[in-house]
């Protein structure tokens, strides 16, 4: 696994061996991040359940302006301050990002937000999809986040609110995991 686009384009990214952990693949972040294009410099980003913080650190490699990670596993936790030095080393500033221990879907911050990530254990999109669909909702109105890249199981669409629609799904087949990118219905651009 390593960083696919960017200033920091190919900087390995480490994660635990061992555990349900499952980074988003390669493959699939090099397709969300051609399909964002234009919306990633200056962007403010969130990764939630951020794991390794594959697709925040990408963010930050292609110009996002800040990004801040989410994540409440220790052994993430360790792998992604290793990953986010290892990208601030590559861009060779000290990166605006900041790390946070905690449950993700009680994340709230006053902060404005333009682009979320969100790739959670699997198991959640079934025990917990109406917490996840009540934090995109409190994200796209009290932060406004106007782009949402959600990471499902194949063959499944994550659960979301009212206010997102559907832009596109990004993956291969029914098996293999997908990115659904959903805009938020406030966003004017």
């Amino acid at each position: 696994m390593r960083v696919t686009g960017g200033r920091a384009r190919g900087i390995p990214l480490k994660a635990p061996s061992k555990g349900e952990v499952r980074p988003a693949t390669d493959y699939l972040r090099e397709a969300v991040f051609s399909s964002l294009g234009p919306r990633i410099p200056e962007a403010r980003v969130l990764d939630l359940f951020a794991g390794s913080g594959a697709y925040g650190l990408e963010a930050l490699s292609r110009g996002a302006a800040s990004v801040s990670f989410i994540e409440k596993d220790r052994r993430c936790l360790a792998c992604l301050k290793e990953n986010l030095a290892a990208v601030r080393k590559a861009l060779g500033i000290d990166a605006p990002a900041d790390i946070a221990s905690g449950d993700a879907l009680r994340w709230k911050r006053d902060e404005p937000l333009d682009i979320v990530f969100c790739d959670p254990p699997y198991p959640l999109w079934k025990s917990q999809s109406a917490p996840l669909a009540e934090l995109f909702e409190r994200i796209a109105s009290e932060n406004g986040a106007h782009t949402f890249v959600l990471e499902a199981p194949g063959g499944s669409a994550p659960a979301i609110g009212p206010s997102l629609s559907l832009l596109k799904r990004i993956g291969k087949g029914n098996t293999q995991p997908a990115a659904w990118v959903f805009r938020a219905t406030h966003a004017s651009d």
